[in-house]
C-alpha cells in the first residue's frame, strides 16, 4: 500500500513535488487551531469504527500525523487536508494537541491530497470511491466531472470499435489508464461498467451505499422497483434482515407481479381493442356466414364512429 500511495502521488503531483513535500518533520498543534475544509470528499464516517479509533487514541495516541496547511491571512490557523477520522476521534478523546505535518498547498493540491488519502482507505464506500476517482480525473485532465464521464464512455466505445478513434484524445486515454493503474482499485473498463451506474441510483439507495449498509450488487437490484414507497420498504428490509441477493431478487419479482396482474385485470379500452383484433384474426368467424354478417354490422358501426369522430375534430 505504501508503494502504491507513493506512485499515485507521483502521478498526480510529479516526483519532485512528492519528494519535496515529504521531508517536513511532524510537530504538535492545538486542536483548536485546526479547521475542517469547506469541501470534503468523504461524507460518511462509520460511528462504530470512529468509536474504536477514539478508544485506540485514548490508549496509544495518534500514530500517524494529520496533514494540514496554513490558512492565508489567518495567523496560527490551519486547515485539515487529510486525516479527518483521526481529527474527529482526537476531539472525542479529549486531546488538546495533535501531531501534524504542515505543508504549503494550493486549494487544488489540498483537495487532491484529500482525495488520494480517501481513495486509499479500505473502508471507503463504492459511491464515495467512484465520486473520488471522477474528481481526481477531473483535476488531472482539467475537465468538469461530467466531461470526464463522457470521455470514459467514449474511450470504451473506441476500444469496442463502436466509434472511430480520435487521435487528438490519445493523451487523455493514456492519462486515464495511468491513473487507474496507479490506484490499483479497479480497471477503467470495469469502473465504467460497474461503478458509473451507481451514481444514477435513487438518492436513498446511494445514501445506504455511502453508509456501508448494503452491497452495491444488491442496491442495483432494489433500484429496479419503480414505486418509491415500495423501494424504500424493501431497502429497509434488506438492511435490517441482511437479505441475500437471491432473496432480494425474489421480492423485487413479487413486487412487480401485482402491477402486471392489475393491468390485466383492468385493461384500458385501447388494450381491449388491440386484444380483440388479435383474437379476431385467429378466430373461426371467417368460416361462419352468420357470424360474418354480424361482424360486417359491427365493422360498419365502428367505421361510422371513427368517421364521425374525425369530422368533429
Amino acid at each position: 500500500m505504501a508503494a502504491n500511495r507513493r506512485s499515485l502521488k507521483e502521478f498526480v503531483f510529479g516526483e519532485e513535488s512528492v519528494v519535496s513535500t515529504s521531508v517536513e518533520n511532524p510537530q504538535s498543534l492545538l486542536i483548536t487551531a485546526i479547521t475542517l475544509p469547506a469541501s470534503q470528499p468523504r461524507r460518511y464516517f462509520d460511528q462504530r469504527k470512529l468509536e474504536e479509533l477514539t478508544q485506540s487514541i485514548r490508549a496509544h495516541g495518534i500514530l500517524e500525523p494529520l496533514l494540514v496547511r496554513p490558512l492565508p491571512e489567518q495567523l496560527n490557523q490551519y486547515e485539515l487536508v487529510a486525516g479527518e477520522r483521526r481529527y474527529r476521534a482526537a476531539q472525542a478523546a479529549g486531546l488538546t494537541e495533535v501531531p501534524v505535518t504542515i505543508r504549503q498547498l494550493t486549494d487544488i493540491e489540498a483537495l487532491q491530497f484529500s482525495l488520494i488519502e480517501n481513495l486509499q482507505r479500505e473502508d471507503l464506500s463504492p459511491v464515495e470511491e467512484t465520486e473520488g476517482i471522477l474528481q481526481l480525473l477531473a483535476f488531472k485532465l482539467e475537465m468538469k466531472v461530467e466531461e470526464v464521464t463522457n470521455r470514459l464512455y467514449r474511450m470504451r466505445n473506441e476500444n469496442s470499435g463502436l466509434v472511430s478513434q480520435n487521435v487528438l484524445t490519445n493523451s487523455e486515454g493514456e492519462a486515464i489508464q495511468a491513473l487507474f493503474d496507479s490506484l490499483g482499485l479497479v480497471s477503467w473498463s470495469s469502473f465504467i461498467t460497474t461503478r458509473l451506474p451507481l451514481l444514477k441510483l435513487p438518492e436513498e439507495i446511494k445514501a445506504a451505499l455511502r453508509e456501508g449498509k448494503i452491497a452495491y450488487t444488491k442496491a442495483q437490484v432494489i433500484a429496479r422497483v419503480k414505486d418509491i414507497d415500495a423501494r424504500c420498504r424493501l431497502l429497509d428490509e434488506a438492511v435490517e434482515l441482511d437479505l441475500s441477493l437471491v432473496q432480494i431478487k425474489e421480492r423485487v419479482a413479487a413486487l412487480n407481479r401485482p402491477q402486471v396482474a392489475e393491468v390485466q385485470k383492468n385493461p384500458t379500452l385501447k388494450s381491449r381493442v388491440d386484444s380483440s383484433y388479435r383474437l379476431l384474426k385467429k378466430s373461426q368467424v371467417w368460416d361462419d356466414p352468420q357470424k360474418q354478417k354480424s361482424l360486417e354490422k359491427l365493422l360498419a358501426q365502428i367505421e361510422a364512429l371513427v368517421s364521425d369522430a374525425d369530422t368533429q375534430s
